[in-house]
């Protein structure tokens, strides 16, 4: 089941980590941090432009990461990010 991606949201913009290079991010991003693209009404500036990191291209809202609201969804993510992390 999938959705649409809920505008001025912005959650997965500072959620997952991005090991990728972004503008103005040369060495992509840690979890949490929000991304210099994302804008101060959390909208990705480069939505659509061919810079965009291939891995936010194929990502793709779901319910089960998107929940209800933005804070549902920062709270998803965040979750998944520490699931998905090597153990140290």
């Amino acid at each position: 089941m999938s959705m649409e991606c809920r505008v001025g949201c912005g959650a997965c913009c500072i959620a997952p980590s991005i090991s990728s290079p972004i503008p103005g991010m040369p060495n992509g991003k840690p979890a949490g941090v929000r991304c210099v693209q994302l804008t101060a009404d959390n909208r990705c500036a480069l939505y659509g432009k061919p810079e965009r990191p291939a891995v936010c291209v194929s990502l793709r809202p779901h319910p089960d990461m998107c929940g209800r609201n933005a804070q549902e969804a920062l709270r998803l993510l965040t979750a998944l990010e520490l699931m998905t992390q090597p153990e140290k």
